[in-house]
């Protein structure tokens, strides 16, 4: 149902369009920029920097605010500047030197059109599921199969795990093999849904999100995986455990696919101050102080 302008949008009752209306509207007013080979690049750099920079100052924060401990995967590690900075410069690097020349390429080919209207939010909703699902199956394939092949994994993925303890910046601290494959998938499921511009930046948006999550070290209790029911998502602790473990947990987001293979591992939550004054594991287990005084009062 095509729907041009504001009144056309009440005229027809199309009201989850009319939602995203405005919203797509304003990005209009920068098409120029938008359809740009640069903004790509732009984008991608700056939605990542910007939810990677919160987890960089309570890495520096660190040490000073005892109450991030509870919340800390390792509690006694934290990246330092030598850390830091290769990750940083690499991310850079890689997207300056190769993916921005890939983007001028593909821009080349085909023009970004950028359609008048809005997607319904029904229909964003279920593109951007849709493509986390298949992204999620694609690198879990993709991941997989570099960790089963010894050639693969030392030619093109032990990059990533240089840093067994994950933090935000080591997200994208990987070969240029691996950061096009992933690239790849991505760019590939929007074209084959047909995606709207609108929902293809919001995609980008959560999946940025949820991968700089997952290698941040900290599970705050607002972390996705606990708004997720039924366990259906792994989480920073989940994912950690792959860092760490190497052979389990290898699909990105969900955890369909390892537990249908056998290779899902469960992780412990990090550790927090109890109230009675020892580390407790934050999960449904009790330390082991308490279970002595449970035992004592039956």
């Amino acid at each position: 149902m095509g729907c041009h302008n504001g009144s056309e949008l009440q005229d027809l009752g199309c009201s989850s369009q009319l939602l995203l209306q405005p919203l797509w509207d304003t990005i209009r007013t920068r098409e120029a920029f938008t359809r740009s080979p640069i903004f790509p690049v732009t984008f991608s750099i700056i939605t990542y920097m910007g939810f990677c920079l919160p987890f960089v100052v309570l890495d520096v924060l660190y040490p000073w605010v005892p109450i991030l401990r509870r919340y800390k995967i390792h509690p006694d590690f934290s990246p330092s500047v030598k850390q830091l900075l290769p990750c940083l410069g690499l991310t850079l690097y890689q997207h300056l030197v190769f993916v921005f020349p890939v983007t001028l390429l593909h821009w080349v080919r085909s023009p970004a059109l950028l359609p008048q209207e809005a997607p319904e939010l029904a229909q964003l909703l279920s593109h951007v599921l849709i493509c986390l699902l298949l992204f999620d199956t694609e690198i879990f394939a993709w991941h997989l199969l570099h960790h089963k092949v010894p050639w693969l994994y030392r030619t093109f993925h032990k990059v990533h795990h240089q840093n067994s303890s994950s933090f935000a910046l080591a997200t994208q601290y990987m070969s240029i093999w691996e950061l096009l494959s992933l690239t790849f998938f991505d760019v590939l499921n929007v074209a084959v849904l047909q995606c709207h511009p609108l929902t293809i930046f919001t995609f980008h948006v959560i999946n940025i999100w949820l991968s700089v999550e997952d290698h941040s070290g900290y599970d705050f209790p607002w972390s996705t995986h606990r708004l997720v029911p039924f366990g259906w998502y792994g989480g920073v602790a989940h994912h950690d455990l792959h860092h760490s473990q190497f052979n389990c947990n290898f699909a990105p987001y969900f955890t369909h696919w390892d537990k249908m293979l056998g290779t899902l591992r469960s992780a412990s939550l990090p550790e927090s101050l109890c109230t009675c004054g020892e580390r407790c594991v934050d999960s449904r287990e009790r330390c082991t102080v308490h279970l002595i005084q449970r035992k004592k009062q039956t």
